[in-house]
């Protein structure tokens, strides 16, 4: 499996899942432009990957989404891979103490953003042979996931972009998949622990031991796992593979049950 030749963009790339898939594709070969908020975790990506392209972009805001691109294309000529990876876990309450605020956040950092970045995008790929888009989603769209309504809501439409934008960019060559995370170790995923634990009143080691009875492999995945599923999806071993969300989560059966100790 190569990426050598390819150039890809990640989205929310200098830190969590982003960096890890964009480490990933530079051990393959990639030619990598990021984009982050967090300028302290630009300046650690921009070290590690020192051939890199890294911009500060919030890609909820199109107007840094359009500035994004014009610095891409300021540095490359094609555009191969687009990972649309920027996500926010949102608010974890109960959904009359949901506000606008919490509701447009989300909505804007999980979905808007994926829009903008393939709007942007689309003239890359129609001026090239084709292409790959892979967005980032999550199993709490294909299963509700209760006190984070935003957070699900977002991961549901993602699947639909998704195979929306499979049929359409089909025509000029461009796969469109989604990748469905389970619990990830990772940074985020602790705190999603620590916010779920802390709303029904356990400690979060308490809530994570029951909480992984909803996972068939009873387990967390580890981010590696999200990029490598990228890698391959992003590579030519996956010439067919189009409009699909895959989940990467151990097999997720429920958000709700078992929440008791079992035996």
């Amino acid at each position: 499996m190569t990426l050598t030749g390819k150039t890809a963009l990640i989205t929310a790339g200098a830190a969590g899942i982003g960096l890890a898939i964009a480490r990933r594709f530079a051990e393959l070969g990639a030619d990598l432009c990021l984009c982050d908020i967090s300028e302290p975790a630009m300046a650690e990506a921009q070290a590690l990957l020192p051939g890199a392209l890294i911009v500060r972009a919030d890609v909820s805001n199109s107007a840094d989404v359009r500035a994004l691109f014009d610095g891409f294309r300021a540095r490359h000529d094609r555009l191969d891979i687009l990972v649309n990876n920027a996500g926010v876990s949102g608010p974890t309450k109960p959904v009359d103490q949901i506000t606008d605020e919490d509701w447009s956040e989300t909505l804007g950092v999980n979905l808007d953003a994926m829009f903008y970045t393939v709007r942007e995008a689309t003239a890359l790929f129609r001026a090239g042979s084709g292409g790959c888009v892979i967005n980032m989603g999550s199993v709490a769209g294909r299963v509700g996931m209760p006190l984070r309504l935003p957070y699900s809501v977002s991961k549901y439409a993602i699947r639909g972009l998704t195979e929306t934008l499979a049929i359409e960019l089909g025509e000029i060559g461009v796969r469109v998949n989604s990748i469905l995370p389970g619990l990830v170790d990772g940074p985020r995923g602790r705190r999603v622990i620590a916010e779920q634990a802390s709303a029904r009143g356990m400690t979060p080691e308490d809530y994570t031991r029951l909480f992984l009875h909803n996972i068939s492999m009873h387990s967390m995945v580890q981010m590696t796992e999200i990029a490598d599923m990228a890698a391959f999806l992003a590579s030519d071993l996956a010439p067919h593979i189009s409009g699909q969300s895959i989940g990467v989560c151990g097999n997720f059966e429920s958000y709700r049950a078992p929440l008791v100790q079992a035996g």
